[in-house]
C-alpha cells in the first residue's frame, strides 16, 4: 500500500503505538483480540459504534468455529447461553402457526459428529459478543473510528476520530488487522475492489418479544422458513426475530401489523415489537485480502448471503489462520513474508464458501417456490415436500472441516492430492499437508486438536527420534501419538506430523526423518525465518 489518508479526524496528536491495531469490534475483531493476547501480541481494538450490537445478527457457530473457542476456554460458556441441539434443526411452514411441510437437521448442532470433539451450536451473536469482549485484557475503545491510513517501511500509521470526546489522534501499528464489515472503511480506503454478485436485496431484522410456544415447544427448531420471512428464536429464555426482505417505504412500515400476518396467529398472539434494523444482503469477495501491513478479514473481505451461517464463521476461521503468524512476524520467530501467506490461503477459501452459500439459498428458494406453485393451485399445506439437498444440511460439512492451504506455508510433500476436497456434503478426515489435523482422541476428552495451541505440535508415535536439541526459536511441543492412531494418520513407526498453530497440517514424514536436521528446516520453510 503506498501512503493513502482518507478525509476526517485531521493529524491529531500521535498515541503510543501498538504491535496489531484491530479495527471492527464485531465477533471476527473481538476473536482476533482474544488470540492475539494468547500470543502475548499487544492490541488496541477500535469500534466506530458507541457499544457491542444490540442485534442477533449471525445466528450460528458451526463445529470449526466451536473448536477455536475450546482453544480460548470458551466452548463451555458459548454452549451454556445457547439452545440445546434439538433447535438444530430448519423447519419450511406457510405460517409460523402451520404445520411443517419439510425439515433439515443441521449437520453438527442437532447432534455430536465423530469428526469433532464438539458440537456446535444455535446462537445469537448479542449473546456471543460479550463472552469474547471478556475473553482479552487488551484496550477496546468504543465510539472510535479510523478514517486515514498511511504506510511506511516501520509499519502503519492510522489516523482515528474520537466520536466520543472528540478530536483526532494518530497511532503507529506494525500491522492493521481489519474487520470492520462488509462496507469496510479500510477497504474503501486502499481502493480494493470485490467480485461477486454484490448486493442481493435489502432486508429488514425485527426483534420482537410474543408467547410462541404453542407452535414451536413440541418441534422446535434454529430457523422457521414461513412464505412470509425467516423466523427464528433469540435465547432460550426469549424473544424472537423475524428477517424479511424490505417494503418499499420500511421505514414507514407498520411492523406490528406485517408481523402479525407473517405469524399467522390472528388476534390470538401479541407481539410487542422491540426494534427494527435495515440492512443490505451482501454477496462478494475482495479483491485482495492483503495490502502490505493492512490485513481484511470477516465481511470487510467476504460478504456471505445468510443462508446457511457460513458468514461470521468464515470470519473466525479467518482470524484463526492469521493471528499465529501476525504473532510469529512480530515476535521474531517468522520472517515478514510469513503474513502475506494469509490471502493466498483463505481467498479460496472465502470464493469456495461464496459459491457454496449461493447454491445454499437457491436450494432453500426452490423449496418455497414449490409450496408457492402449489399455494397458487389452492392445495393445502402437504404432509411433505421433498427436499433438493440430502440429509446433510445444505452441504456444509465438507467445506466446513475440509478447509485445505496450499502456500509457502505448507509443505506439501510428494503425495499430495491435486486438488484439495473442501465442498460437497462429505468431509474425510485425511493426514495430507494442508488439512486441518484429524479429531483422534488421545485420553477420555483430550483430542488431537486439544494438543494444538499457540506453538507448533509435532505428533509422532516415536517422540525420542525428534526430540533434537535447540530445534530453532520456534514455539514448538512434541506430542506421543498412540499406535492405534499411526493408520488413521498414514505414518510408519517412525513418521511425524507437523501441525501448525492454526490446527493445519504444515510437514508430514510418513517413515521418518530423512536427517536430524529435518525439522528444523520444515520449521524454516514454513515460517520463513533464517536461524543460524
Amino acid at each position: 500500500m503506498t501512503g493513502r489518508a482518507g478525509s476526517g479526524g485531521g493529524p491529531g496528536r500521535e498515541e503510543p503505538g501498538t504491535a496489531v491495531l484491530i479495527v471492527g469490534g464485531g465477533p471476527v475483531g473481538l476473536t482476533a483480540r482474544a488470540l492475539l493476547e494468547r500470543w502475548g501480541v499487544p492490541t488496541l481494538l477500535v469500534e466506530k459504534r458507541d457499544a457491542l450490537s444490540p442485534f442477533p445478527r449471525s445466528r450460528l457457530v458451526n463445529v470449526r468455529s466451536m473448536e477455536i473457542f475450546r482453544h480460548l476456554g470458551l466452548a463451555a460458556a458459548i454452549t451454556a447461553g445457547a439452545f440445546p441441539p434439538e433447535y438444530g434443526r430448519i423447519r419450511f411452514r406457510d405460517t409460523l402457526d402451520g404445520r411443517d411441510f419439510a425439515t433439515a437437521a443441521m449437520v453438527g448442532i442437532d447432534a455430536p459428529v465423530p469428526e469433532s470433539p464438539v458440537r456446535g451450536v444455535v446462537t445469537s451473536q448479542d449473546r456471543l459478543e460479550p463472552l469474547l469482549l471478556a475473553a482479552a485484557d487488551a484496550p477496546v475503545r468504543f465510539g472510535v473510528e479510523l478514517t486515514g491510513l498511511s504506510e511506511d517501511d516501520d509499519g502503519v500509521v492510522a489516523a482515528l476520530a474520537d466520536h466520543r470526546r472528540g478530536g483526532g489522534t494518530r497511532v503507529r501499528a506494525r500491522y492493521v488487522l481489519a474487520a470492520d464489515g462488509a462496507g469496510s472503511t479500510v477497504r474503501q480506503l486502499l481502493g480494493t475492489g470485490t467480485t461477486g454478485p454484490g448486493a442481493l436485496g435489502k432486508f429488514t431484522t425485527v426483534v420482537f418479544d410474543a408467547d410462541l410456544g404453542r407452535w414451536t415447544a413440541g418441534r422446535p427448531a434454529g430457523v422457521y422458513f414461513t412464505a412470509h420471512g425467516m423466523l427464528a428464536p433469540l435465547h432460550p429464555e426469549g424473544g424472537w426475530a423475524w428477517f424479511v426482505p424490505t417494503p418499499e417505504d420500511g421505514r414507514r412500515a407498520d411492523w406490528p401489523a406485517l408481523l402479525s400476518q407473517a405469524l399467522g396467529t390472528g388476534a390470538g398472539v401479541r407481539a410487542e415489537v422491540v426494534r427494527v434494523q435495515h440492512w443490505v444482503m451482501n454477496a462478494f469477495v475482495a479483491a485482495r485480502f492483503a495490502h502490505g501491513r493492512v490485513l481484511l478479514a470477516g465481511d470487510a473481505a467476504h460478504a456471505m448471503p445468510i443462508v446457511g451461517g457460513l458468514g461470521m464463521n468464515t470470519g473466525l476461521g479467518d482470524v484463526h489462520n492469521l493471528c499465529w503468524k501476525l504473532a510469529g512476524a512480530v515476535h521474531g520467530w517468522a520472517g515478514p513474508a510469513l503474513p502475506e501467506t494469509y490471502g493466498e490461503e483463505r481467498e479460496p477459501v472465502a470464493h469456495r464458501t461464496l459459491r457454496q452459500t449461493v447454491a445454499n439459498t437457491r436450494l432453500l428458494v426452490d423449496v418455497q417456490n414449490r409450496r408457492a406453485e402449489q399455494r397458487r393451485r389452492g392445495e393445502p399445506a402437504p404432509d411433505r415436500v421433498e427436499l433438493p439437498w440430502s440429509k446433510e444440511y445444505f452441504a456444509q460439512l465438507g467445506l466446513v472441516l475440509g478447509v485445505a492451504y496450499r502456500s509457502g506455508a505448507v509443505l506439501p510433500g510428494a503425495d499430495a492430492p491435486p486438488e484439495p476436497p473442501g465442498t460437497g456434503t462429505d468431509y474425510v478426515p485425511t493426514p495430507h499437508p494442508g488439512h486441518r489435523m484429524p479429531h483422534l482422541w488421545l485420553a477420555p476428552g483430550r483430542s488431537t486438536l486439544d494438543a494444538c495451541g499457540p506453538w507448533f505440535t509435532l505428533f509422532t508415535p516415536d517422540p525420542a527420534r525428534w526430540a533434537h536439541p535447540a530445534t530453532g526459536p520456534w514455539p514448538l511441543r512434541v506430542e506421543a501419538l498412540p499406535a492405534a492412531h499411526t493408520g488413521p494418520c498414514d505414518l510408519g513407526p517412525h513418521g511425524a506430523l507437523l501441525v501448525r498453530p492454526d490446527g493445519h497440517i504444515g510437514a508430514r514424514w510418513r517413515e521418518g526423518p530423512e536427517r536430524n536436521t529435518a525439522l528444523r528446516h520444515a520449521l524454516t520453510r514454513i515460517t520463513g525465518v533464517t536461524t543460524p
